[in-house]
């Protein structure tokens, strides 16, 4: 990527990042980006709830979720099958924000997305680019090609893509959760968490949706055609 190209993109994540609070919630029709093919998943991929987490590495919330709530989601609803878990980049800025969500993508590429991603909410901050080829070598990754990776910056615009969906969703900051059954019906109740809340919200709305879709998944359908959202944060 030159340098031209590579300004270009960085001055349109920006604008990107400025106009996020000006965007809607979308109500009706199921956005098609809710599930993607390219998903790094965490679980059963075939799980019957997915749990969407819009986040950014440098964000102290989101480490809090990391480190507090996201373990027992892990052991209690994500290892055991129930809950497919889905990380989407939501830098909020350029530097060490960008810089890490393209660290996850790059280890990506050698299989050690989730390794990474974990590795970087235990870095205590500490982001820059020497930091994150050490990390990629603890990873037993190939060097040349992670660094290779993070000076292309060629994941800029999928991560430029997962910022304008989650403000397709009105989603205006991190951590940011969207819930919902993997099988999705042509009009899906969304449920929006904003924020690093305690497990037990977590549990108490996924139970909820276990509840209605915790068998078979092959006809889902909710009565509730628009969105729920989780006031307090």
């Amino acid at each position: 990527m030159n340098i031209a190209r590579s300004l270009k993109s960085t001055v349109l994540l920006a604008i990107l990042l400025g106009t996020l609070l000006m965007s809607p919630t979308i109500h009706g029709k199921t956005p098609d980006f809710l599930i993607q093919d390219d998903d790094v998943v965490r679980g059963d991929p075939k799980a019957p709830i997915t749990l969407l987490e819009y986040s950014d590495f440098t964000c102290g919330f989101c480490e809090k979720f990391f480190h507090e709530t996201f373990p027992k989601l892990l052991s209690e609803y994500i290892e055991t099958g129930k809950v497919r878990f889905v990380y989407r980049d939501f830098p909020r800025g350029m530097g060490s924000p960008l810089r890490a969500a393209d660290a996850a993508r790059c280890a990506g590429e050698q299989n050690a997305y989730w390794p990474m991603h974990d590795r970087l909410f235990n870095s205590g901050g500490q982001l820059a680019p020497d930091n994150l080829k050490q990390y990629a070598k603890e990873l037993n990754l190939h060097g040349e090609q992670f660094s290779e990776c993070l000076a292309s910056h060629r994941y800029m615009k999928d991560i430029e893509k997962d910022l304008q969906d989650a403000g397709s969703l009105g989603i205006r900051g991190t951590p940011a959760f969207v819930l919902f059954p993997t099988t999705l019906p042509e009009d899906v109740h969304l449920i929006l968490i904003p924020g690093a809340f305690p497990y037990e919200t977590f549990k108490e709305e996924i139970d909820k949706l276990l509840k209605l879709h915790g068998g078979s998944t092959s006809s889902l359908s909710l009565p509730v055609l628009s969105s729920t959202h989780i006031k307090g944060a």
